[in-house]
């Protein structure tokens, strides 16, 4: 009978302990694991939601810098046609230059030309002055001399 009431005892102090277990022990750890289980939950649910902003983010950021290449290409194209633009301009004022210089040099050689013509001239007439005296001097006929002075005078 020992073994009878022993395994009887046994029986109604394990019966309590389950008793006990799931009236006082089990409870909170159910409530620790589901609280676990949510944490680890909101946490996947936090990186994943982490995850589609960082794609999002990045996708931000590439539309950015491909933005900024365009303004980037824009600007060296709106600088290298300005720089275009203004050798041009400068070429344009050059070549005005030049033509300036190059009509301002023949008209000073026009000028050295008409002087030089007005120098030979005024040489020719004195010594057409100087041919008419000698001519002049040895005989003096009035209608020869005024032939020959009409002549040279057209000669000029």
């Amino acid at each position: 009978m020992s073994i009878n009431a022993t395994l009887i005892i046994q029986m109604i102090v394990f019966a309590i302990l389950v008793w006990f277990t799931m009236k006082f022990v089990w409870p909170p750890i159910t409530t620790a694991l589901d609280e676990r289980a949510k944490k680890i939950a909101d946490g996947l649910s936090a990186a994943d939601k982490a995850k589609t902003e960082l794609a999002a983010a990045n996708k931000r950021v590439e539309a950015q810098l491909s933005a900024a290449r365009d303004d980037a290409n824009k600007r060296l194209a709106d600088a290298e046609r300005l720089a275009q633009q203004m050798i041009e301009e400068a070429k344009g004022r050059a070549s005005e230059e030049a033509a300036k210089i190059i009509a301002a040099a023949r008209a000073e050689a026009e000028q050295e030309s008409v002087k030089a013509r007005e120098a030979l001239r005024e040489q020719v007439a004195g010594l057409a002055v100087k041919g008419a005296e000698a001519i002049l001097r040895k005989e003096v006929n009035a209608s020869v001399h005024a032939d020959l002075l009409g002549r040279l005078k057209a000669e000029l």
